[in-house]
């Protein structure tokens, strides 16, 4: 796909909207988080000391290392399909095949996830209007608005996350003030935990911190990537921590009870230090949050379609644009299968995550390092430091912490299914995939 500048030099083509670097933070930050929700169970795991290292430690060896990745592939290669085109420049046809499957496989867990997380949220506070089909309207609601929004291009949806990201963290600005100036001071170590699980709290904070490739797909939107790519994954980074670390800092001087954290008890905190106003405004930021994600990676997702086909692996038909420079007929695609799988429910699950998302962020290390074999003269505006050995040992922590994470849900099951087969069968099912694909494309062009 052109970028904006191309089409704006190739005679009469109009210039397509562009997305700068404030914007591309706040999509990011959707990308990776949507606010500190999937937090709570570190609290009860690992107690509110133990969360708040993690919080701060994990992503010296998870978001920094794969930050560093992304900004120099993303400086270097600023074409649309980002982490897809890297792979295929490093390693071949195959492997950037099987980079394009694991996320948009990975897709279908992840995306069911949203609409089911904005019924949960609504139901909080307004239980009638989610039951019974009233809540899948709901979903399929959700669905349908941030198909039109990301229709409107990327302008759209970059400006748009950034009052979204405003509106999400004004509750929990108010809840840091409130907690703080709440006159409890309760001794954090004094309450014994009945279940302790480390391991597992540095586990959901991986996935808490999961995300910083997303944004490379849209590439030739991004207005002067070379510099645009590096900044907004450094600021988008320190603020996702601060957003995690200040809110569970500032509840962890309440005293409040890290036992009875659950999933979603932001709100019954919120209610405990703030009353019911409080409660419903983060029930509220939960539901900005889904929203905003499901825009953010409906953005990514959709331009790998469309570079697919521009590769002769799909249907020329993706490679349409609308009049915002959208591809609208992937971005139609995408939301039809994402609503047929979200009144299935599915939950995320560990193993699933690992081997999807984890094989493909393991993918983009391996392509670093093959690029810096293979290109050595490539212009890096960014770099990660070390030459060759640097690069090899960026992606080690995120290996290591990968495989702790098969280690420890290896037994995780899935409907009567253990997860970590399901996850062998997808990425089987990728490599047979791409044989048929490649077959076609070849017979496409003889």
């Amino acid at each position: 796909m052109k970028t904006s500048k191309d089409a704006a030099k190739n005679g009469g083509i109009r210039a397509l909207p562009t997305i700068s670097t404030v914007p591309m933070i706040a999509a990011t930050y959707f990308m990776v988080a949507g606010g500190p929700y999937g937090l709570e169970d570190i609290v009860q795991k690992t107690g509110y000391i133990a969360t708040l290292l993690i919080l701060l430690i994990t992503p010296l060896f998870w978001s920094l290392p794969t930050a560093m990745m992304v900004s120099e592939l993303a400086t270097a290669i600023p074409e649309e399909g980002g982490f897809y085109i890297w792979v295929r420049r490093g390693m071949g046809r195959f492997w950037g095949f099987q980079e394009t499957w694991l996320t948009l496989a990975g897709s279908v867990f992840e995306m069911a996830l949203y609409p089911n997380l904005c019924i949960a949220y609504i139901g909080r506070f307004m239980p009638g209007i989610v039951s019974g089909n009233r809540g899948l309207i709901l979903g399929f609601s959700m669905i349908a608005l941030c198909t039109a929004w990301n229709l409107l291009g990327v302008q759209a949806v970059g400006e748009g996350s950034v009052w979204l990201n405003i509106a999400l963290l004004a509750p929990f600005v108010a809840l840091i003030i409130l907690a703080l100036g709440s006159g409890r001071t309760g001794d954090v170590v004094a309450v014994p935990l009945r279940h302790v699980d480390l391991l597992g709290g540095v586990l959901i904070a991986m996935w808490n911190y999961m995300g910083w490739d997303n944004l490379s797909t849209i590439a030739g939107e991004v207005e002067k990537p070379q510099r645009t790519y590096s900044r907004a994954m450094f600021w988008a980074l320190g603020l996702v921590i601060v957003s995690y670390v200040l809110p569970v800092g500032a509840v962890a001087r309440t005293g409040i009870d890290p036992n009875s954290w659950t999933t979603g008890g932001w709100v019954d905190v919120a209610q405990v230090i703030g009353g019911e106003t409080l409660a419903i405004a983060i029930a509220l930021a939960g539901l900005i949050g889904a929203i905003g994600s499901f825009s953010a990676l409906m953005l990514s997702y959709t331009r790998l379609p469309l570079v697919m086909a521009e590769d002769g692996y799909l249907p020329p038909v993706f490679k349409k644009l609308d009049r915002a420079g959208a591809p609208w007929v992937a971005i139609v695609a995408c939301a039809i299968l994402w609503a047929i799988c979200f009144p299935l429910g599915f939950e995320r699950n560990v193993i699933l995550d690992v081997l999807l998302t984890g094989l493909s962020i393991l993918l983009e290390f391996w392509a670093l390092v093959a690029l810096r074999i293979r290109e050595p003269e490539l212009a890096r505006p960014f770099r990660v430091p070390g030459g060759l050995a640097g690069a090899v040992a960026v992606g080690v922590p995120p290996l290591a912490l990968m495989i702790a994470a098969v280690a420890r849900n290896r037994a995780e099951i899935v409907g009567a299914t253990n997860e970590l087969v399901v996850g062998i069968g997808i990425v089987a099912t990728g490599v047979g995939l791409y044989f048929l694909c490649e077959a076609f494309r070849r017979r496409k062009h003889t």
